[in-house]
Order: C-alpha cells, then structure tokens, then sequence
C-alpha cells in the first residue's frame, strides 16, 4: 500500500527527478487548463446546444480526479512533516484552511452546490469554475513569489498605492468641476468621474468618455502624465521586489549548501534535505546542480 508521506511527494509540486511526480503535474495542470477551455466554449450558445452532454460529461469527471485529489491531499497532509503542526488532525485541518486548501474544495463546489441548492444561475457556477485556474499554484511558485515580495516592500507599495489614490480622487474632483456643465451625462459625480480617472492613470484610454473643454484637455493631460509616473512606480516596486525575493531563495539554498559542504563531502541525508529544499523553492534540478557544483568547486580545494 502505498504510504501517506508517498502520496503527498506525488501531489507536491515536482522536483524533476520523482517521475510519477512529474506525471501527476502535468496530468493535473493538463486538466486545469481543459477545464478553462471547457467553460470559455461552454458559453458559447451554439457549442453548448451541440455538445451540451460532452461539456456535461467532461466536468463530471473533472470533478470525480478533483476530488479524488482534494481527498488524497487531506489524507496525505497528515505526513507533512514541514507543518508546524505535531498531530496530524491539526496538520489536515491546516491544509483544509490553507489558501491551496480553500481553492481546492472551491473547484469541486460548482458541480456540488445544484445537488444542495437546486437551480442555481449558470453564469454564477462558471465563474466559480474559472477559480480551478488557481490550482497552478500547486506547481508553480509564481503566485507565492508575487505575494512574498509585495509583502517585502509593503511599505513602498502602500506608498506608491497612497499616491495612486490621492492622484485619483484629484483628476475625477477636477475633472468634475471643470466637465460637468459641458458634459453633465458622462461626468455626472465624482464618483461616476473616477471611471474616466483609472482608465486615464492606468494608461488604458478607452476613449468612451473624454473631456471637450479647454481646461478638461489640459486636466487629462495632467492626469495621464500622473498615471505614467505612478504606473511605472508600482510597476518598478514590483519588479525589484520578485528580484530580490529570488536572489532570497538563491542564498537559503546556497546556505544549505556550503553547510553541507563544511566537512567536505554531502552526506544522503544532506543530499535529502537539499533535494527537499530545491523543490520547495521551486528550483528546476538544472539551476540546482549549478549551483552545487559552483559551490562544490569553490569549498573543496583540488
């Protein structure tokens, strides 16, 4: 039988040498992504007369491997020895509640919710469906790494969010007051205002409401020469936050090396540890044997 600390190696995200591992991966983001081809067709009045009963049988299915995975990883999360969590009713109830966790049983609950709930708006169970794109965290490390940095540069986000905001209720006041005799249907309010000001700061222009008037050109001149500003602000922040979020993982697994190394040879159990620490960095088996060597190379003299 094939042991609960088995099946959480499968189901976590792979490392490149754990071939079934690998298998499951891709079998399961295979799955994710038909599920959102799946529903974007579905909506298609015409593809969903015609092949209503595929779609049907497809997310039938879909929902049978979903859940079998959501049991599997409950089951298995009582093996998770990187838990902070000694028992493993705790250690199931942390995944269960964990944002993964969460997103999990969401991706199960469209097809479920009719069986509670009877007749529920299409549309409604559609967009709880596009949830299972949020799945792909499980084997990708994008989103925590995105999340991480913005974290890491709270304080210069917020800043840069501070000013986004003061720029934006200052174009749609002004904007306001110098549009609404010449226009009073598209700038009606300050609040109906603040549509024309993010579409203008976020660089976007869609160009279905725009000023008419002398001082409304130069107002939206103004506020567009904001947007690009603050836009870039934001955008740098971001960047430079995932670089170093990166270079963070980069030096935990050096670190983990060069401890190794300490006594000139990498032992199994250190060769464990550092395959475990590379997978839940995310870090692909090719980086990760650079890295060794590099290291290897520069503490063992030759």
């Amino acid at each position: 039988m094939v042991s609960k600390k088995r099946i959480l190696q499968i189901l976590s995200r792979s490392s490149g040498s754990d071939r079934a591992s690998r298998i499951c991966d891709r079998f399961l983001s295979t799955m994710i992504l038909l599920n959102l081809l799946a529903v974007s067709l579905e909506s298609v009045d015409a593809l969903s007369a015609s092949y209503g009963t595929a779609f049907f049988a497809f997310e039938m299915v879909s929902v049978a491997i979903f859940g079998v995975e959501y049991a599997l990883r409950i089951w298995s999360a009582a093996a998770n020895e990187a838990s902070k969590h000694s028992s493993p009713a705790k250690r199931r109830l942390e995944y269960i509640f964990s944002f993964t966790g969460l997103i999990d049983l969401i991706a199960i609950l469209p097809s479920l919710l009719p069986l509670f709930l009877g007749e529920i708006d299409l549309r409604w169970l559609r967009v709880l469906r596009l949830v299972r794109l949020l799945k792909i965290s499980h084997y990708s490390s994008a989103l925590e790494d995105l999340i991480a940095a913005i974290r890491s540069e709270k304080s210069a986000f917020g800043a840069a969010m501070y000013l986004f905001f003061i720029a934006l209720f200052a174009s749609s006041s002004l904007m306001y007051v110098v549009e609404h005799q010449a226009q009073p249907e598209n700038f009606s309010s300050i609040p109906t205002t603040m549509w024309w000001s993010l579409i203008t700061l976020t660089t976007v222009g869609y160009g279905d409401v725009s000023p008419v008037t002398p001082v409304g050109k130069i107002v939206g001149a103004m506020t567009a020469m904001m947007g690009v500003c603050v836009v870039a602000l934001l955008t740098g922040i971001v960047a430079t936050a995932f670089s170093n979020q990166i270079s963070r993982r980069q030096d935990i697994f050096e670190a983990e090396i060069v401890a190794a190394l300490s006594d000139g040879v990498i032992t199994k159990d250190e060769m464990d540890r550092i395959a475990a620490m590379q997978k839940e960095l995310g870090m692909s088996e090719e980086h990760a044997k650079a890295i060794i060597e590099l290291l290897r190379d520069r503490h063992i003299p030759k």
